[in-house]
């Protein structure tokens, strides 16, 4: 891909960890000027490494530095950048710094305030997407709802019923009641969860769907009215309602379910006036085969890797040129959502420090050593290095492993290789339970929903984590000084007793 020219000369990235690595190496093939923002926990790490500029914004916690508006608009200003980069999480969907932008004279690389205030609320966009002709699960949606209307829809609606805050994403405010009896203290609990984790306890209910499929589809538009729908993601490997791995496209998607989809998707689009990138999810009942809105997205999402090995396509470069008020001028399949245009299959896992051991807490700590896997059709968007610290401030993602192939099963078995072949010595990651849910024969042959892992992994354990001698290699080739005795017992051949001294070779 060569440069590709844009009004917009400095960015500034609004974020950190593996997205602002990301952002950042599409703006230097751009030829446009990057800018780091970092706190105090984050003075070493590796996106400030790979901006032009960095400037440090506070303290360690989200509040004292990512999450302070005034201090990204003043670091903007101060280094001369002309946009800004919100990447996902923090204030990707928060209008205020969009308005923040427009009054500074700063560009704001993503949706309109208006059109992001009216997707953000989980309400508004329900209402939204009922004013569209576009289908959603029967529930109730007003705002202002409180726990005693709440149940008496939900008894109108008929049990089991799912509990959602408005203003919420990620699993969090989210409960499943299946009785009357259990109403109350399971809005409690989502009521306060939603506070917690995003302000508002503002919820809403609806019918739940057993076993549905999460599929979400890529939308690009641009200022002059032009939409395209860049095909689906298959997300409904959740654990604990958080995406564990994507895939494009869909195992289950056929044309026509593909074309309704798209149509409704355009239909929310241009009914909210959106521009940039953004994400219409949908929930899929495969029994009924309908499909019900859930919520759009409106920023780049974690998985949006897949969507740009099957297209082809940049989507943070597409992201730029939109808000430098370029038209869409994709391939003609492309604009048009036509299938023939899909290039093979990618799969995308997410590595995460935690510890699958211990109930999966966060693990945290400095990072001895991380080793990427290479090959064709491997991509490794990564946050961290060797060296770096991995901090309790912030979200435990380090890296995204992507692998594109010739169709499902090349990408699985690349994936397969490249899981091997990824490292993060110092910390716990999720890379055994990844290895363990790709070799499931359910997810092999593309049956699974979105309680497939609560299922057939819920009494997972970490039961053939690496041998310990592994780990003492790893330290040494790190040039960490470690003991003689595990390695010489554990690694000689010799010791294994396996018998290779009786091989031959014929």
């Amino acid at each position: 891909m060569g440069a590709v020219k844009s009004g917009i000369q400095k960015v500034l990235v609004a974020n950190r960890g593996e997205i602002a690595c990301r952002v950042f190496s599409t703006l230097r093939e751009m030829g446009i000027g990057s800018v780091a923002v970092y706190s105090e926990a984050d003075a070493g790490s590796m996106h400030v490494a790979h901006a032009d500029e960095a400037v440090f914004i506070g303290g360690s916690e989200p509040g004292q530095s990512y999450l302070k508006i005034d201090a990204i608009i003043a670091a903007a200003q101060e280094t001369g950048a002309d946009a800004i980069h919100p990447g996902y999480g923090f204030l990707s969907e928060r209008p205020e710094l969009v308005e923040a932008c427009e009054a500074a004279g700063i560009a704001f690389i993503g949706p309109s305030a208006a059109a992001m205030r009216r997707l953000g609320e989980k309400i508004d966009a329900k209402q939204l997407a009922v004013e569209s002709g576009v289908p959603i699960t029967p529930g109730f949606f007003e705002p202002g709802a409180t726990p005693e209307t709440l149940k008496v829809e939900a008894e109108k609606i008929g049990y089991p019923v799912m509990l959602k805050a408005s203003a919420g994403g990620g699993g969090r405010g989210m409960r499943v009641v299946r009785d009357a009896a259990d109403f109350d203290r399971e809005c409690r609990l989502a009521m306060d969860e939603a506070l917690k984790g995003f302000g508002s306890s503002a919820m809403m209910v609806e019918k739940l769907v057993e076993q549905p499929r999460h599929i979400e589809v890529q939308v690009l538009a641009d200022k002059h009215g032009n939409v395209a729908c860049l095909f689906e993601r298959e997300c409904s490997l959740q654990r604990r309602h958080q995406k564990v791995l994507e895939e494009a496209p869909s195992p289950i998607m056929t044309d026509e379910l593909w074309e309704r989809m798209q149509a409704a998707c355009r239909k929310l689009v241009a009914a909210a006036g959106y521009y940039g990138a953004g994400t219409v999810e949908f929930m899929f009942d495969e029994k009924s085969g309908e499909f019900y809105f859930l919520e759009v997205n409106a920023r780049l999402q974690v998985e949006h890797p897949v969507t740009e090995l099957i297209t082809g396509l940049d989507l943070v470069q597409w992201q730029v040129r939109i808000a430098a008020g370029d038209k869409l001028d994709l391939p003609k399949a492309l604009m048009e959502g036509d299938r023939r245009a899909i290039r093979g299959h990618a799969v995308e896992v997410r590595l995460i420090a935690e510890d699958p051991g211990n109930g999966f807490l966060p693990s945290i700590g400095g990072l001895l050593k991380v080793l990427g896997p290479v090959g064709n059709g491997v991509r490794f968007d990564v946050g961290y290095r060797s060296g770096d610290e991995v901090s309790r401030f912030y979200d435990s993602m380090l890296a995204k492993l992507i692998c594109h192939g010739a169709d499902r099963s090349a990408a699985v078995a690349k994936m397969n290789t490249a899981l091997r072949d990824t490292h993060f010595l110092g910390v716990k990651t999720n890379q055994r339970y990844l290895l363990d849910v790709m070799a499931h024969v359910d997810f092999l042959n593309g049956r699974f929903d979105t309680g497939f892992l609560g299922r057939e992994f819920g009494e997972w354990s970490a039961a053939n984590e690496p041998p310990a001698y592994l780990a003492d290699l790893m330290k040494r080739a790190a040039g960490v000084t470690v003991g003689t005795a595990a390695i010489t017992e554990g690694y000689s051949a010799w010791g294994l007793g396996d018998g290779f001294r009786n091989s031959r070779v014929n």
